[in-house]
């Protein structure tokens, strides 16, 4: 297991895509899956819903500019 302290997320220590990644696991309630087990405890539907999310997010981006 991994202690309580390194469970948590530096936000402001992660990639601009590494956040977004956790932010719409979070959206979805799988950020405490992931915090418990790792990415790995994904399905892969979960998987593919967030990055699916994550590029719709970074077209909608891309257009707003």
């Amino acid at each position: 297991m991994i202690p309580e302290k390194e469970k948590e997320i530096r936000w402001k220590d992660l990639p601009e895509q590494e956040r977004l990644k956790y932010e719409i696991a979070e959206e979805l309630g799988l950020l405490d899956q992931v915090r418990e087990c790792g990415w790995k405890s994904l399905s892969a539907k979960e998987t593919g819903r967030i990055g699916g999310l994550m590029t719709k997010r970074k077209k909608g981006e891309k257009k707003e500019k």
